[in-house]
């Protein structure tokens, strides 16, 4: 099957290396347009270079963490690439996608949808873990897919986490976190959009799309690191629960090198938060991506 035609819509120079956007016809998305941002890191000339998937927010886009995130310096200096997805399919006009800001769009979850009236369009799973390393990969670009870690934010840490917990084929070398909602089942957020997206709901979800339930019967090696603020209203307000996914690691037999949680006085949810640690995380994946 032919791969869609990559449209280039801007770029910028930026830290020695370059920030562009795409746009294509995602089939996982149900045929509508997908946006993401990728950053070439300057040696991308010379060599394929790493991967390191980043999974924004509730109500972001491809461009939250690409602009706001303080990333791109030192993926340049440690010469990985940067890949920013959108968070849900956009314009798919299902009845109520638009009526709340934490279900529909700009928030699709990171999974596939089994609900026959988001099935069609709500597969960001599919689109994040085959079909943009896929089309990116036909389009010739300088990236090494054999070398893929994943990171992301709130709803994208939750993302980031379940996606790299749950891959059969260990695609992801490392995840890591900023806020993650690291129990959804047990959380708000996440139990209005499985009940929504999943057939199952909440007991559907507990098999591949809550992070804590995925550590407590995992028994492969992992490298994770998750970061959270103690002044973050989510996390006070019982839709982060960290401490949730840190008890099951460690009664899973995860130890502090390979599940690392780290409680950050005073800090919130935004990308002032994120951007303080920004730095630690994409060195943290440069110890895997770069092995």
């Amino acid at each position: 099957m032919s791969q869609p035609t990559l449209e280039k819509v801007s770029s910028n120079k930026a830290f020695g290396g370059e920030l562009i956007k795409y746009k294509y016809k995602s089939a996982a998305l149900g045929g509508l347009d997908a946006n993401f941002n990728l950053f070439l890191p300057g040696n991308s000339a010379a060599t394929k270079v790493p991967v390191l998937l980043y999974l924004a927010g509730l109500t972001c886009t491809e461009d939250n963490g690409a602009q706001k995130g303080a990333f791109l310096g030192a993926a340049a200096k440690e010469g990985i690439a940067l890949l920013f997805p959108d968070t849900s399919p956009r314009g798919a006009g299902i009845e109520g996608e638009d009526d709340d800001w934490d279900f529909g769009t700009g928030a699709g979850f990171y999974l596939n949808a089994t609900n026959p009236k988001y099935s069609r369009h709500y597969n960001m799973r599919t689109h994040i873990t085959l079909e943009l390393p896929e089309v990116l990969e036909a389009a010739g670009l300088p990236l090494d897919f054999t070398r893929q870690s994943i990171f992301g934010h709130s709803m994208g840490g939750h993302g980031a986490l379940v996606t790299y917990l749950a891959s059969t084929t260990k695609q992801y070398r490392s995840a890591s976190a900023f806020a993650p909602i690291s129990n959804p089942v047990n959380a708000p957020w996440g139990q209005k959009a499985f009940s929504g997206y999943l057939q199952g709901g909440v007991t559907e979800a507990k098999e591949q799309y809550d992070a804590t339930e995925l550590i407590a019967r995992h028994t492969e090696p992992v490298h994770i690191l998750i970061d959270y603020g103690t002044s973050d209203n989510f996390y006070k307000a019982g839709q982060l629960l960290p401490e949730n996914f840190l008890k099951a690691a460690r009664e899973a037999g995860y130890n502090e090198v390979q599940v690392r949680v780290r409680e950050q006085e005073g800090y919130d949810h935004s990308y002032y938060f994120i951007s303080t640690f920004a730095e630690d995380h994409i060195h943290f994946h440069a110890n895997f991506l770069k092995a």
